[in-house]
């Protein structure tokens, strides 16, 4: 096992690029009474360099999502009687995912059987750079024998609850105490990229591990992981390597609330906070 203490960098943007050269996103997120997750991702990814945004979200709380931040462009997908993504946008999602550099799945989606229709026919698009998190998580661990379908490029992004829940359906062992062990085992076990967040994040793809060092205790707040989800995707569809980018994005995003807390204090943080912070974070 490679340890890696060395943190990634963007390149240096030509003098003559356009939008095109830095990456097409598409957020899947939402639900109603949750669009704040959709938004929180989106403008992440904004912030986090991507050329071009789109947030597929519920058609009810599009109005909501779409007036948060005016610099994505929405997608409004079918919904059940509750608020959520429908499987009828199954075919609709799997058509914009193609058209994308990368895929983020899951925050503020909730969970239910047309959800994991979805997210089923998403894994299994070979190829498909996927960053799932949050709601998508918790559908997963109900796929069951999802790694064995599997075919896109997964990065993973569970809380130590999270993890536990799809540890056990996959793996016979105890989950160990260690924080290291757990990421590494699950990686290697799914062929994905995993990022277990809490103090000191792990990501890993199973073979070379970082061990997060930024960060404080102010991000324990709603929509920090949305956040997180937004700036990993962002930065794979700016082509840098899987790994490289988790492990960006994880520095990244703990040295931007370190940058906050200076002066909001980690009582005060809130995900905006982290967001706002983004461009004093980016290492040199």
């Amino acid at each position: 096992m490679q340890i890696i203490d060395t943190i990634p960098k963007l390149k240096p943007r030509p003098a003559d690029a356009h939008k095109g050269d830095f990456g097409k996103v598409l957020i899947v997120a939402g639900s109603l009474g949750m669009s704040g997750a959709a938004a929180l991702a989106g403008k992440a990814a904004l912030r986090s360099g991507a050329g071009l945004v789109r947030v597929a979200t519920p058609k009810s709380i599009l109005p909501i999502v779409a007036s948060i931040e005016p610099c994505y462009t929405t997608i409004s997908l079918p919904e059940d009687d509750a608020g959520r993504i429908s499987a009828q946008a199954t075919a609709q999602i799997l058509n914009a995912a193609v058209e994308n550099d990368a895929t983020a799945f899951g925050p503020g989606i909730g969970t239910t059987t047309d959800l994991r229709t979805v997210l089923a026919q998403l894994i299994e698009q070979q190829g498909l750079n996927l960053i799932i998190d949050a709601d998508g998580l918790n559908n997963l661990a109900a796929l069951g024998d999802w790694p064995d379908k599997a075919k896109a490029n997964l990065i993973l992004t569970p809380h130590p609850g999270e993890m536990k829940k799809l540890w056990s359906p996959l793996i016979r062992e105890p989950i160990p105490q260690d924080r290291q062990d757990q990421a590494v085992t699950f990686a290697q076990r799914t062929n994905a990229i995993v990022v277990l967040k809490g103090a000191g994040t792990v990501v890993t793809d199973g073979d070379k591990v970082y061990t997060n060092k930024t960060g404080n205790p102010g991000m324990a707040t709603a929509g920090s992981g949305d956040v997180l989800t937004g700036i990993i995707t962002a930065l794979v569809a700016q082509a840098l390597p899987a790994l490289e980018a988790a492990i960006l994005a994880a520095h990244t995003h703990g040295q931007a609330a370190d940058v906050a807390a200076k002066s909001l204090t980690q009582t005060s943080l809130i995900a905006t906070d982290i967001i706002d912070h983004l461009p004093k974070a980016w290492p040199d």
